[in-house]
């Protein structure tokens, strides 16, 4: 027995002697007051902006007012286990989110953690939710179309890939459905899309997701919510979060399609955080940054310009690194690639070596902002803020809904400022004489209104109009590939249809396509291959437009 104490005793004088103290240093302060979702904390003059803080129950917050004796946190979780008199710490973390391919398919919280049942997220990469925007030079041109789907918005207010363009409408009018049209119809299109749910109801989020799913968006989509229930801390991350994961696709040099649905609660979620903060209110009691609020969210939307470098010949891959460089250098910008070819022709030997694109540059994330108005009224304080910041709207009217005319877009007041640049050749073809019509409709209608007698000319054009307005109409959840739409909007604007009924042009479109797709398949190959109708395709269709019209009745 004296031998097996002494064995203990000197295991615990080896263990004694072995133990060297760990100091850890933590910056620790106390909560002052806490209530609705933000607490006042003393003692942590060493917090910065966006910094990530711990309470003593273990709920995290965000440091937000940095003032001279006191910190404001807001609280990202349950605030009423927070009581006066708690330590709070300091964590040394910004704000940050998981990124990655990881989160396809997920749908996440503002924090990034899973919602959805399906198990961890193992994602080994993370990136700040606030980050500054790509500067000027970092840019290039919007030149590339993000396919809606949808023939009212392809035709005449084209969407970019690097654009933002609000979404704007009363309640009911179809808002979210051209959002998840756009992202139904990115299915193997190379684009992965984020949808933002913003002060929604779980049951109207549960909704979005199994539509989703239902169509299989939800293999190249992000779902990021923070339900109307949740902390308005939470409703006013998201944005920033979802856009944090969508940058983190276009600076790999993939394109990104983020939807915010929508700004108008991360608006009133911002402004209820603001005033228990004790910020001094503005307008509409939103506070003096409201403009910045979104801007800074907005402007992180774009299209990076191309990198290149100068390699030999021989060099195997399509792309390549700054390591590969023969010169050492890369060059960047819009003017990227003439500055490129500019310095291999003042190269010695300039025939043995190529330029080619450095990977993961080029990348692009496109925002569909959405934005509620009270009885169509744009002029009021958040509209007006959103549509200065996008490079466009569309605008979707209440009238327009009820009478049947869905999607509900008013293409008068809808703008896209990027315009034809964002469009395919083939688009672009038709688009034209489509516009002209349109615009021709609207102001003749208003004066077919007035006046009794019309002369033949203004009759054609009135019945020319109610026929494409047929047209244009579309079916929820029903997005139609491109060469579908350059086909159906080549008929009508060559007058095809002028002989159809107006009630029956939903019909005549149907049977159309069908004939098309079935009777003369070369023909949409051709436009979805080339982009374009060419000379020949052009006689190829109206030859079997003439043979419809002589079967269709």
């Amino acid at each position: 027995m004296a031998d097996v104490g002494e064995q203990i005793i000197l295991e615990l004088r080896k263990r004694m002697e072995a133990y060297q103290p760990r100091i850890k240093v933590a910056e620790v302060g106390v909560v002052l007051e806490a209530g609705d979702g933000i607490a006042r904390v003393a003692g942590l003059p060493g917090a910065r902006s966006q910094e990530l803080v711990e309470f003593a129950n273990g709920v995290q917050g965000i440091a937000f007012n940095l003032e001279k004796d006191h910190v404001g946190v807001i609280v990202l979780g349950d605030y009423s286990g927070i009581v006066e008199g708690m330590n709070v710490r300091l964590t040394g973390r910004i704000a940050s989110v998981p990124v990655g391919d990881e989160l396809i398919g997920r749908v996440v919280n503002a924090l990034g953690e899973p919602l959805d049942g399906r198990g961890p997220i193992r994602s080994l990469a993370y990136r700040p939710v606030e980050r500054i925007a790509p500067g000027v030079v970092e840019r290039q041109d919007v030149d590339t179309p993000v396919q809606t789907g949808i023939k009212a918005i392809d035709a005449m207010i084209p969407i970019g890939r690097g654009q933002r363009e609000l979404i704007i409408g009363d309640r009911q009018t179809g808002k979210t459905a051209i959002a998840i049209d756009t992202i139904i119809n990115q299915k193997g299109k190379n684009l992965v899309c984020i949808y933002v749910a913003i002060g929604q109801k779980k049951a109207a989020i549960a909704r979005t997701v199994a539509l989703l799913r239902q169509h299989g968006a939800m293999d190249h989509t992000i779902v990021v919510a923070a339900a109307a229930d949740e902390p308005a801390a939470l409703q006013y991350l998201a944005p920033y979060a979802g856009c944090a994961i969508g940058e983190e696709f276009m600076e790999r040099g993939r394109d990104a399609l983020i939807v915010y649905d929508d700004l108008s609660k991360h608006a009133w979620a911002y402004r209820q955080i603001s005033l228990l903060l004790r910020r001094p209110p503005g307008r509409e009691a939103y506070p003096g940054d409201i403009f910045y609020l979104h801007s800074r969210l907005l402007e992180r939307a774009a299209r990076l310009a191309n990198r290149y470098v100068i390699v030999p010949n021989e060099f195997p891959q399509e792309e390549g690194s700054a390591e590969d460089a023969v010169d050492g250098r890369v060059y960047g910008g819009p003017r990227g690639r003439h500055e490129a070819e500019t310095a291999l022709q003042s190269m010695p030997q300039a025939s043995r070596y190529k330029i080619v694109r450095v990977r993961g540059s080029g990348g692009s994330l496109t925002a569909l902002p959405i934005v509620e108005t009270l009885l169509g009224d744009v002029s009021a304080y958040i509209p007006t803020n959103i549509i200065s910041i996008t490079d466009g709207q569309i605008y979707l009217e209440s009238d327009l809904f009820n009478a049947g005319i869905r999607p509900a877009i008013n293409v008068g007041l809808s703008v896209s400022r990027v315009g034809g640049d964002a469009q395919t050749r083939a688009m672009q073809q038709v688009a034209k004489q489509l516009r002209l019509d349109m615009a021709a409709y609207r102001e003749l209608a208003a004066f077919a209104l007035m006046s009794a007698e019309l002369d033949a000319a203004t009759q054609r054009q009135l019945a020319r109009g109610q026929r494409m307005q047929e047209i244009l109409k579309q079916p929820q959840y029903s997005p139609m590939p491109l060469e579908q739409q350059v086909m159906v909007l080549f008929a009508a604007t060559r007058g095809y249809a002028d002989d159809v009924p107006v009630s029956r042009m939903q019909e005549w479109e149907k049977e159309l396509l069908r004939y098309l797709t079935t009777a003369h398949p070369q023909i949409g190959q051709e436009i979805a291959g080339k982009k374009e109708i060419t000379p020949e395709t052009e006689q190829a269709l109206r030859e079997a437009l003439t043979a419809f019209q002589a079967i269709w009745r």
